[in-house]
């Protein structure tokens, strides 16, 4: 049975690897921490002393490891983080010159906002009222 949400993996080409790798420890302020020794290149990042975020190197010309059906549109919207500190983080998001907009939502008390990483992944973080 699933008790949680283990951690979320994106994979890119090296270049785009380190840009996603800077802007969630710049911006998001996850922290990197320990990856085992894997033959790739990437990065672990933390939040809360969990390791929530993996980032793998995607080598040129390799698929992904589990490519999304041929015949069906993707269908991932986006990654959800918990945060703390609304404004602060509006002001790091705007001094990064990231777009974002807010959301507040009556039904489930949640301060949210909506905005893409650098590779256009959708990312929300939920800031309770």
């Amino acid at each position: 049975m699933i008790t949680g949400l283990n951690h979320i993996n994106l994979r890119a080409p090296v270049d785009l690897l380190r840009e996603l790798h800077d802007f969630y420890r710049e911006v998001l302020g996850l922290e990197s921490g320990h990856r085992p020794a894997f033959q790739s290149r990437g990065y672990w990042l933390y939040a809360d002393g969990q390791p929530v975020l993996h980032l793998s190197e995607q080598r040129p010309g390799e698929a992904l490891r589990l490519p999304a059906r041929p015949d069906a549109p993707t269908t991932f919207d986006h990654v959800a983080f918990s945060g703390t500190d609304p404004v602060a983080t509006a002001e790091r998001l705007r001094a990064a010159g990231v777009a974002f907009h807010e959301e507040r939502s009556p039904v489930t008390g949640q301060h949210q906002f909506f905005f893409t990483d650098p590779a256009g992944n959708g990312v929300e973080i939920n800031f309770p009222f």
